[in-house]
Parts: structure tokens; sequence; C-alpha cells
């Protein structure tokens, strides 16, 4: 990947984000480390901020993960601070990550110091801090989970998975929503497991018993947008964990070790999907403590209102036995999408994007929150 990368990352680092991209260092454990920060310009210093930390690969680098596991736009939209840490030089002269993977580097205390000098410069959401990375550093991201999980509010792994045994020492401190994002053509990471990698499925299974959500997972597909790119997704989620947390698991069906929806294409890349669309989405359920948008309310103002079809295409109805005097419908990340003054007992979604949405629905006795898919 690296080498396929490299004119088109050259050409990028130009052209984009320039004003907004600032390089860095700490000094943590005797060595220089450095990263990579994105600062939107939405970014208010009187507002507590998210935090994303973006793991590289193996043999890859924070300017690389920064390009090919994009997520800069989204962060000018939803308003959080982006950092791409740069790992430190294996045996082989290959940066890494010690996710477990030998050495005697502290990549544990590094991201805990790396948070800290953060907050020292800017207003970070210590409730909000969130890790991702591709394949070493979805590794990272496991790690994190199991051993710094008192800052990670949540995390998504693309192409990484858990060391094997890796679960007998994992100790998190709080229910930690997780997402895996994983070809089964992975020839790196295998879907099924190989020596010193969990399976997906072990690796799944591991944060669906701590979390203690639904053994079953919720199963869609996801729709088939782009016919040639040589594989198609599904989508998993294990619902009604502790602290309203999910686990959830996007199966690329022989997808390569690869980002979906990355700008350029190495291997059998899903375009189906953007992997950095879909993260935010995540964790931008989430806090530390768990939900952040509740979906439930009080069993009393539940059984007031009901919505209806479920999953939705066109129109939706909705049956409550109060004057509707405002009804607002909000993306994962609580983006005001639609904002109507009406006692109407219909709405029209069909514009919306499928996914997931809420709908708030305010009365003039209360406010009452309801989940919905839009397919």
């Amino acid at each position: 990947m690296k080498s396929i990368l490299t004119s088109f990352l050259l050409f990028a680092a130009i052209s984009c984000f320039s004003q907004q991209t600032i390089t860095d260092s700490i000094v943590h454990g005797g060595l220089n480390r450095t990263y990579i920060l994105y600062v939107p310009a939405s970014y208010n210093v009187s507002n507590a901020t998210p935090l994303v930390l973006n793991f590289h690969g193996y043999t890859s680098n924070a300017n690389e993960q920064m390009f090919y596991g994009d997520f800069r736009a989204i962060a000018d939209t939803a308003n959080f601070i982006l950092v791409h840490p740069m790992g430190t030089l294996d045996g082989n002269n290959q940066p890494y990550w010690n996710s477990g993977w030998g050495g005697a580097v502290d990549d544990i205390g590094f991201t805990n110091a790396l948070i800290d000098s953060l907050s020292a410069q800017y207003n970070i959401n210590q409730d909000r801090v969130y890790s991702t990375g591709m394949s070493n550093g979805g590794f990272m991201s496991y790690t994190l989970a199991c051993s710094l999980s008192n800052r990670i509010a949540a995390i998504a792994s693309v192409t990484g998975a858990m060391n094997t045994n890796q679960s007998l020492s994992c100790s998190p401190q709080h229910p930690v929503p997780v997402m895996e994002i994983h070809g089964t053509a992975d020839g790196t990471v295998p879907y099924n497991g190989s020596a010193g990698m969990s399976s997906v499925a072990n690796t799944l299974n591991y944060w669906v018993g701590f979390n203690q959500t639904n053994s079953s997972p919720v199963f869609t597909n996801v729709p088939n947008i782009s016919t040639t790119d040589g594989c198609t997704a599904e989508h998993y989620v294990y619902e009604n964990g502790t602290n309203g947390v999910e686990v959830e698991h996007y199966k690329i069906i022989n997808g390569g070790h690869t980002w979906p929806g990355a700008p350029v294409v190495v291997g059998t890349t899903n375009y189906d999907f953007n992997a950095s669309e879909k993260i935010w989405q995540f964790f931008a359920q989430y806090d530390i403590n768990g939900k952040i948008i509740p979906t439930t309310v009080a069993e009393k103002s539940l059984n007031k209102l009901t919505i209806y079809p479920n999953p939705v295409s066109n129109q939706l109805t909705i049956e409550n036995d109060e004057v509707i005097e405002s009804i607002v419908i909000l993306d994962l990340t609580g983006k005001v999408l639609m904002n109507k003054t009406t006692n109407f007992k219909t709405i029209d979604v069909s514009a919306l994007a499928q996914g997931v949405y809420f709908l708030k629905l305010k009365t003039n006795y209360t406010e009452l929150i309801k989940k919905f898919v839009k397919e």
C-alpha cells in the first residue's frame, strides 16, 4: 500500500488542509514522539470538543493514515479534533505500534501523555476521546480499550483484531462500544485468525460478552451501491449492552486488507460505504459513560408515542395522545436535519439517506425521543 499511495499523498499534502494541519511532538519515555494534528475551523476554545485518535498501520505512517483513513471533512462538519500519532521503528526498521507486539516502547503511556498534552492546549472533552486505526492501528485501539479505558470512550478497528489470548488480560473499566470493519479475504490479518491474531468472531464475542449485549445481532445487507468493486458488505449490530453500548461489525465479503471508501483503490476495496463516516456516526452516539442520545424515555412517555412503519421508506406516521408542537429529526451525530412546527401526524422522510435517525417530538407537556431506520 505504501508505494501505491506515495504520489497521491505528495499531491494531496500540498493541495489540501495545510492551513489547519499542525505537526508537533512530545517527549515520552526518553523518545521524541511526533504527531499530526487536524483542528477544524469550527473549533471554539469555549466549547469542550471531542478528540479522535487515528492510528496508522504497520509499515505506514501518520501522514499516510491522515489521507487514506480520512476524517478531516467529517471533523469540519461535526467539530472534533483529529490526531494522527506516529509509531516508532521495530527491529525491522518499520513503523509500528507496540500493541503487545514486543519491544520496550510504551505506546499506552505515550497515548495517555498525548491526550494530556493536547488537553493542555485545546479544550478537549475528556468524556469524548475515541480511538480508531488501520491494521496495527486497529490492534492498538483494542489495546487502549483494554488498558486505557479510563480515557477512551469508544473504539473502531479497520482490518485489525485482538491478539490471541489478549482477552485474558484485558481489563476495561467501563463498557466499551466497539466497531470492527473487516474483509473476509484479508490476507494480512485473516478474518478467521492466525498465529498470534484472534479471529474477528472471537474478538467480537469477547466484547459482546463484556458489554453484556444481545448475543444475536441485528443483521442487514449494506446496499450494493458499487457493483464493480469486487465485494459486498453486511452489517451486524449487537444491541442493548450495559449503559446502552453496542458492538457493531461491517463484514466485507471478499474484501481485502483495505479501508472502505478510501480515496485510492488498494486491493479489493469496498465502496458501498465510507468507513470514516460510519466510524464517526458510531462514536458520536457515546461518551465514556455510554449512550449520549437517549434511545428510550420513561415508560409512561413511551406509551404515548408510536411511529410506523419502522424501518420507513417515505411517510412516517406518528401516533401520540397530545398536541404536537414541533418535530425534529436528528442524525446520529446530533445534527438537526429537519425541524418542523406542526401538528401533522405524518412526515415525509423520503429525502433522508439510508441510516439510523432520531425523531424528537415536543408537546405541551413533554419531549419524547424515538429511534427509526430509513431504508
